[in-house]
């Protein structure tokens, strides 16, 4: 069976949480609305979220998108809220939600609710390096083609209507369109309630930015003494790899440029490398830690085959 954990979430709508009780009871994480469209912040984040850290739960904010308006003022307006709290293990959430009369998606193509996805997460990623940023959505988005391949997806699917922890622990784990979801919303009642597909001890790991279950960062050495990897840097290892990707190896649309840190910022490349060539490292989940630049060199080199 997978690991799992638990966790709930919250907005303005609820009213403050004792959190250490909720903490006592098995809840490892817990997100919180920062902000929606390009002004709105919710009235209750600061509250939310300050108590949600005091209490150890792994924290995390989300942002109710409009991808009608402009991407980069909508991700301004989340960083805003969240910067005052967002320390190293902060996990972030783009909420693509439809409203029921479609008036956030309006006059926009499947096409290009996607891009403004992608452009979203990319603006947050680059003001919080290093830190995980993914997406709440539905099956309906993601059959649609909004939501952009290889981000950590939170999935809200109620079959049971109110339900225990349990319930959802011993059900399977959802895979909209194919896509295996990292965190499911199984109920709102009557809190919104999640686990995460991960162990507690994973899952405070994952939002650190490390290697799943390997306390390792992403950027951590292969071999003792070695400097961070950086593409296109004076160490062996590295410029091969680099000189494989800028040759398109594993094809064009995954080359990477020069002088580029493997970050988050290239995980859907490192992901589709997971996914086509190595594939019994588990799932893809874009993160170069020591396993995948190890298996990664093998290949470029001949040595593993794809």
């Amino acid at each position: 069976m997978t690991s799992t954990c638990r966790g709930i979430d919250v907005s303005a709508y609820q009213a403050g949480q004792d959190w250490a009780a909720h903490a006592r009871d098995g809840v490892v994480f817990a997100f919180a609305k920062a902000s929606e469209g390009q002004k709105t912040h919710d009235s209750k984040f600061g509250t939310h979220i300050k108590g949600i850290q005091a209490a150890g739960l792994v924290p995390g904010a989300y942002h109710f998108g409009w991808p009608n308006q402009d991407a980069a003022t909508e991700a301004a307006n989340y960083i805003a809220a969240v910067k005052p709290y967002a320390a190293p293990g902060f996990v972030h959430w783009l909420d693509l939600e439809r409203y029921s009369d479609g008036r956030n998606y309006r006059g926009r193509t499947a096409a290009q609710i996607k891009a403004w996805c992608a452009a979203w997460i990319a603006a947050v990623q680059k003001a919080f390096p290093g830190q995980r940023v993914g997406i709440y959505t539905s099956a309906d988005d993601i059959a649609y083609g909004h939501v952009p391949a290889d981000v950590p997806l939170w999935y809200p699917a109620y079959p049971w209507g109110a339900a225990a922890y349990s319930k959802a622990e011993a059900a399977a784990r959802p895979r909209p369109s194919g896509r295996a979801v990292t965190f499911w919303q199984f109920t709102s009642t009557p809190l919104d309630r999640s686990i995460c597909f991960m162990s507690a001890a994973d899952l405070r790991a994952w939002a650190q930015g490390t290697e799943q279950g390997t306390g390792k960062t992403p950027s951590a050495p292969l071999f003792p003494g070695r400097d961070k990897f950086v593409l296109g840097a004076h160490n062996d290892f590295a410029l091969q790899l680099q000189q494989w990707l800028d040759k398109g190896k594993w094809g064009p649309a995954y080359k990477v440029g020069p002088s580029r840190t493997m970050t988050q910022l290239d995980l859907d490349k490192v992901a589709a490398l997971q996914r086509h060539y190595l594939k019994d490292l588990g799932p893809a989940d874009g993160l170069t830690g020591p396993k995948t630049w190890l298996y990664a060199w093998q290949v470029a080199n001949g040595l593993r085959k794809k």
